[in-house]
């Protein structure tokens, strides 16, 4: 698809966080997690779970851990990680749905002519499972550029994952909104220079200065969009 050019200030791209944000999947992670707990003989909490959201496979066990008042080694670690991402798998294999009006604001981006990256932390093996669904739901493949958790110099909250999406799209962060779920996912977007669309779900987010806060995607459209990236000099607020 060809795209019009445009001027400094203009939305130009929209860059999506997947887990939370497009897709229900959070609860799959938040599942394995629990059930990796059990296997460590304990019971991991709400607060705990919430606290990870967003967060890196390193992170997530440490809180878990934590929580579970366990100290394990670097090798445990790893496994205990790979131990998840395996079991999460399992459940995006076994089929994914849309956020609320996730699809609906997709379809009306790409219809626009804006330009779309998929950045998230996930890795590309689990990623790809996930993708292969949109795809196919879709008809084809809704995004310009897709960021990985595994193929970046560093993880959400540093905005590397986005500044790395946005020089392959070609656009200027001013230029750009991000829709993020998390804590790490918005502190990334607006490290990175975006305005940022905050639809937190599990976790809070406190309101900052380029952060608009909604309830969800519902509703949410292109002319949305453009007053996110309008009010990105003001704090955040419900919209």
């Amino acid at each position: 698809m060809s795209r019009p050019a445009l001027t400094t200030g203009e939305l130009s791209a929209v860059l999506f966080d997947m887990d939370g944000t497009l897709v229900e999947t959070e609860q799959y992670w938040g599942e394995a997690m629990f059930e990796l707990a059990a296997r460590l003989g304990g019971r991991m909490s709400e607060s705990a779970r919430a606290a990870t959201v967003g967060s890196t496979m390193r992170r997530s066990m440490s809180i878990l851990h934590a929580d579970l008042g366990l100290d394990r080694t670097e090798e445990e670690l790893l496994a205990d990680a790979r131990w998840v991402e395996d079991r999460t798998a399992q459940f995006l294999a076994a089929g994914v749905s849309w956020c609320p009006g996730a699809r609906e604001l997709l379809t009306e981006v790409r219809a626009a002519g804006l330009r779309t990256a998929l950045v998230t932390t996930t890795p590309r093996r689990l990623a790809d499972i996930v993708l292969s669904t949109i795809h196919a739901d879709l008809d084809g493949d809704p995004f310009d550029v897709t960021v990985c958790g595994d193929e970046v110099p560093a993880r959400k909250p540093d905005p590397a994952p986005y500044r790395q999406a946005m020089a392959a799209l070609g656009v200027e962060p001013d230029d750009c909104v991000v829709v993020e779920d998390s804590d790490s996912g918005v502190a990334a977007g607006l490290a990175a220079g975006a305005a940022v669309l905050g639809v937190p779900t599990v976790q809070e987010i406190e309101p900052a200065p380029g952060l608009t806060l909604r309830g969800g995607l519902a509703g949410v459209d292109v002319a949305v969009l453009a007053g996110v990236l309008a009010a990105r000099t003001t704090a955040g607020a419900p919209v």
